[in-house]
């Protein structure tokens, strides 16, 4: 992605951002939505034709200042700003070098260790790199569960697995924008994302749109087919171990429906283990 990756997101947030929440005072009717190239200038306190050679890609190496400025102009939150980092070839001081997106055995036993919730390690590019017997049956009503992007915007159980599925695909697109932030080169990446433009125009519609977002802590609705509905909250932790990976694990509201739902899911699980077995 480089400069071209730079440039497009520099576009996209610019014309996000309204000229009265920046307080720009503007008068008569404008042609572009957000910002003009020359108001971001201004907010930013950078020349004109310095911030338009970043638009177009002609300028590769912003300094920290200059990204730190572009941030407060477009009012990026922290994951947006860090992204703008990673874009720019760069890396906010808290960055560390991702590692090899392999599972290790600890991790894998402290899965196993959480047999009454789903829990799963996500990588960067929200490939699925271990999970536990609750999290397979979870999303046993798809083929293949090898990347949470595939799933959402490629396998046609989806819409159906998602009540609020357009919700989970702006979500998924967002997250996988902040992970792409770490490793704008990626061939993988690009591979992706061609692969999931080409089977999904709600895809293209909303990577297009450049919204950043890592994964933390929210609520999740799901229809499963087995036990029915299901409302799950998750929370999100950082590997320390293994840079870029994340652990997530859901949870059910004590003594509620989905506690239920999600205890006979897991029996069910337990059930076709020993007869397959």
């Amino acid at each position: 992605m480089g400069a071209e990756g730079l440039g497009e997101f520099l576009r996209a947030r610019r014309s996000r951002r309204r000229p009265e929440d920046a307080a720009v005072v503007f008068s008569g009717q404008r042609r572009v939505p957000g910002l003009r190239r020359e108001e971001v200038a201004v907010l930013a306190g950078v020349n004109v034709d310095y911030y338009t050679r970043l638009e177009q890609g002609r300028e590769r190496h912003p300094s920290g200042q200059v990204l730190d400025a572009l941030s407060r102009a477009l009012d990026l939150d922290e994951d947006a700003r860090d992204h703008l980092y990673r874009l720019a070839g760069g890396a906010p001081p808290t960055e560390v070098r991702p590692a090899v997106e392999v599972v290790s055995p600890t991790l894998r036993a402290l899965l196993d260790g959480y047999p009454g919730t789903p829990a799963l390690v996500l990588g960067r590019r929200l490939d699925v790199l271990a999970r536990n017997a609750l999290a397979d049956a979870l999303y046993s009503p798809f083929g293949v569960v090898d990347n949470l992007a595939r799933v959402v915007f490629l396998d046609p159980a989806a819409p159906r697995f998602y009540p609020r599925w357009r919700w989970v695909a702006q979500a998924t697109v967002a997250s996988l924008r902040e992970g792409a932030g770490h490793e704008p080169g990626s061939v993988a990446l690009a591979d992706l994302v061609r692969e999931l433009s080409a089977g999904s125009d709600v895809f293209r519609e909303l990577w297009a749109g450049h919204s950043v977002r890592g994964k933390t802590r929210d609520a999740k609705d799901f229809q499963h087919p087995e036990v029915g509905a299901l409302t799950l909250s998750y929370e999100s932790f950082d590997v320390r171990g293994a840079p870029g990976q994340q652990l997530v694990i859901y949870h059910a509201e004590p003594g509620s429906p989905s506690a239920r739902a999600l205890a006979l899911l897991g029996t069910l699980s337990a059930t076709s283990r020993v007869g397959d077995g």
